[in-house]
């Protein structure tokens, strides 16, 4: 039987870096517009020790998101060793559009999948590309879609695309602007006769108990301001209570679901959003098998790369395939773990077998 794999990947890590330092010029305010009693140092500070970060990416002004999204994708074109002509579906996760460093004005028409393939100069009118919002978790949901076109005889062969400007969309006076980065990482999947490839998967949407609404597109801080322009936001406590209890568990549904012995799990991938909050996801899915977190399990470039949203498990994924980041290795036959959480609330997870 036919089996969904991954067969070449690519990723853009901007060039423009921002280390914790460029922002001892910013004046953080609290939500409500009043000034926080600690200085901004101690801010930054604390920022790092709860996130890890110590710097991120940011795109050059003359790219955009689609720019970022392209050349991730003419990289996992060439590992793939494909014909771009012959691709199905290209799907593009994001957020934000085309955001120009310019206007900051979201910009998703046309779609960002449509002028990919137009910039990847795609002929075949039967390649069909679209865009895909579901927050950070958008990625891992645009594999999850190209595995159904292909289990459904849909499709042979698709381009799955995360890219995210984030540095164009924030507050420079919420202290969260600190997390926010931009890259594009891409990935061609295709039916293959090998073994392994996605073995199972989960996805779930919380939006009952207020959930919607933690992550979201806002007002500014700055009451002078006046609404007249949107930002990315979120109420970062109750995202981080949220994904520790709900995470881990999408996490064993999904791995349950292969069959496999917890022990055979050599790497989780899990979105870059906050060190400490993925630290403790991963350690509270081990205790459902009640056992310790393994050695080497989670590769992280949260420290180095910033939370770039749908970007960060594909950018992840292929800077440990390429290049054995920080001493990860992936070898055929591995079983890893895609997992995320974002704006929704959404929560997904793959289970896949290199």
């Amino acid at each position: 039987m036919d089996q969904i794999k991954i067969t070449g990947s690519g990723s853009y890590i901007p060039t423009v870096v921002q280390k914790n330092d460029a922002f001892l010029e910013h004046s953080f305010i609290e939500r409500d517009g009043s000034s926080f009693q600690v200085g901004t140092a101690e801010i930054i500070e604390k920022f790092k020790a709860i996130t890890g970060i110590e710097e991120r990416k940011y795109a050059p002004a003359e790219l955009n998101t689609s720019d970022l999204a392209t050349l991730a994708s003419e990289k996992a074109i060439s590992d793939a060793g494909v014909d771009p002509e012959t691709l199905d579906y290209i799907i593009v996760a994001h957020n934000f559009g085309d955001v120009k460093a310019s206007n900051r004005l979201v910009d998703t028409l046309p779609s960002l999948a449509s002028r990919v393939k137009a910039k990847l100069g795609i002929q075949n009118p039967n390649c069909v590309a679209y865009d895909l919002l579901f927050g950070c978790p958008g990625w891992v949901e645009a594999l999850i879609q190209a595995q159904a076109f292909m289990k459904a005889g849909m499709a042979q062969k698709c381009l799955v695309i995360g890219a995210d400007t984030l540095s164009r969309v924030y507050d420079i006076e919420d202290r969260d602007s600190m997390i926010y980065a931009d890259g594009a990482g891409a990935v061609i999947v295709e039916k293959s006769s090998e073994s392994g490839g996605i073995l199972a998967h989960a996805t779930q949407t919380f939006t009952s108990d207020g959930e919607a609404d933690f992550i979201f597109f806002g007002e500014g801080y700055n009451a002078a301001s006046n609404g007249s322009e949107q930002y990315i936001k979120m109420h970062g406590r109750k995202v981080y209570e949220f994904a520790i209890s709900q995470v881990p568990l999408a996490m064993q549904a999904c791995f349950d679901k292969t069959g496999k012995p917890i022990e055979q799990l050599k790497k989780i991938f899990i979105h870059q959003a906050n060190l400490k909050m993925d630290e403790a996801i991963v350690k509270r899915f081990f205790r459902r098998y009640k056992l310790p977190v393994p050695a080497d399990v989670l590769p992280m470039n949260i420290q180095t790369c910033g939370n770039s949203s749908v970007a960060t498990i594909p950018t992840l994924f292929d800077m440990v395939k390429h290049n054995n980041y920080q001493g990860h290795e992936l070898h055929p036959g591995d079983l890893i773990l895609f997992a995320s959480v974002g704006a929704g609330m959404n929560i997904n997870a793959i289970a896949y077998q290199v």
